[in-house]
């Protein structure tokens, strides 16, 4: 929105926003002569300024179309704007100075301004500036731009005059996250970024950046290390990618449960694309947070679980048990077979003392009973102190198939 100042003025203000042009392809709808609309769909093709000649019922490609309007700005897109002072009048215009301001909800920020630095203006000349920023912050924006300069006649009081322009930031991406905290202590991490702009745009980069608690292994590429995008990762209008990440924690985290339980942070995600004439964007998310897990007073995992388990033939693997409670405590081990699997082993063991923080493998067999997914359920653990029972009916899956 422009206001146009109170009084005349030696010198005019034009701003205009510097943008690509767009691409448009051309519309054919056209229908045999016989049909019930005759010739007109034809001969509204032979008008449209998009249609070739002689051949006006092929699409050849696309067309060029110079910008219209403002159009839209999205964030992380730079923006360009031409200011330009011309002194249309018969004096000359001494001290001219042109500022520009960027006005959001939080800061106001100066674009340009010649560096103090004042100049003549005579007759039917310009001063000309062209300014650029990066949009980092959604909604609306106010380019304020003042111009101040001496008339040249025997008046030699300043004179100033501002004009306003307001426009809309908008998402140019819809990122939406979902974190699956796995048993091993890995973080999985799904990204799906969706196109919210108006035409196509290439997806150049597409990384995660974790915090100093995580590593990062990126899951979207093949086996030589090639995106399964392609190349050229081309995303339409509402169009959506899904990208996979997997976290492992550092090792200091791994030693303390208490840390790993409060390491929420899981990083940042940095995306660049470009639109269809090369237009650069970037957009980079806040912090992410995942939920911690709750593992209660006692969590218990399955480790070394071969991958190959047969009917009815023994399998081995370590139980491991990490007191994630404040206090200690005294356990028994005790083991029920199921109509699934049978224990082998002596159950109502005593673990002895375990202090807050300390982990133990605990060495298990069983003999599964039927084949398919299994559950490895049956096990409990008793706090002889408080004589508390932790039940584990789900401790894992596997999988058993009958021998050749």
């Amino acid at each position: 929105m422009e206001t146009k100042p109170k009084s005349e003025h030696l010198l005019e203000l034009k701003v205009m926003r510097l943008t690509r042009p767009t691409l448009a392809s051309p519309v054919v709808i056209t229908c045999d002569s016989t049909d019930l609309p005759g010739n007109t769909l034809n001969n509204e093709l032979k008008n449209d300024c998009t249609a070739l000649q002689g051949m006006e019922t092929l699409a050849v490609g696309q067309f060029m179309v110079l910008p219209q309007s403002f159009g839209n700005i999205y964030l992380g897109e730079i923006f360009s704007s031409y200011l330009c002072v011309h002194n249309g009048s018969n004096q000359i215009a001494k001290n001219v100075t042109v500022k520009a301001d960027l006005q959001t909800s939080t800061q106001n920020i100066s674009l340009c301004g010649n560096s103090g630095e004042m100049k003549d203006l005579a007759p039917d000349s310009t001063v000309d500036e062209v300014i650029h920023h990066e949009v980092k912050e959604i909604g609306t924006h106010i380019l304020v731009c003042e111009v101040t300069y001496t008339p040249g006649n025997l008046s030699s009081t300043a004179q100033s005059f501002r004009k306003y322009f307001k426009f809309q930031v908008v998402k140019p991406l819809d990122v939406k996250t979902k974190f699956y905290n796995a048993e091993s202590d890995e973080v999985y991490l799904e990204a799906q970024i969706q196109n919210l702009t108006a035409g196509p745009i290439c997806l150049e980069k597409v990384s995660l950046e974790s915090s100093h608690l995580f590593s990062v292994s990126t899951l979207n590429t093949n086996e030589k290390g090639e995106s399964i995008y392609g190349l050229v990762n081309i995303l339409d209008t509402d169009c959506s990618r899904q990208y996979l990440y997997c976290l492992k924690p550092q090792l200091s985290l791994l030693k303390d449960p208490k840390m790993m339980h409060n390491a929420t942070n899981i990083g940042k995600l940095d995306i660049v694309w470009r639109s269809n004439l090369g237009e650069r964007g970037r957009l980079q998310t806040s912090q992410l947070q995942r939920m911690a897990p709750e593992f209660g007073d006692i969590r218990v995992t399955m480790k070394n679980i071969p991958l190959t388990v047969y009917l009815e033939q023994s399998v081995n693997f370590n139980c491991h048990i990490i007191n994630t409670s404040e206090r200690s405590m005294d356990l028994m081990l005790s083991l029920e077979s199921s109509n699934s699997i049978a224990w082998c082993g002596i159950s109502n063991t005593i673990i002895g003392t375990l202090k807050p923080g300390v982990s133990i493998d605990i060495p298990l067999c069983l003999i599964p009973l039927r084949s398919g997914i299994i559950t490895i359920s049956g096990l409990k653990l008793t706090d002889t102190f408080l004589k508390r029972v932790y039940d584990y009916d789900d401790l894992a899956q596997i999988f058993v198939s009958q021998i050749d």
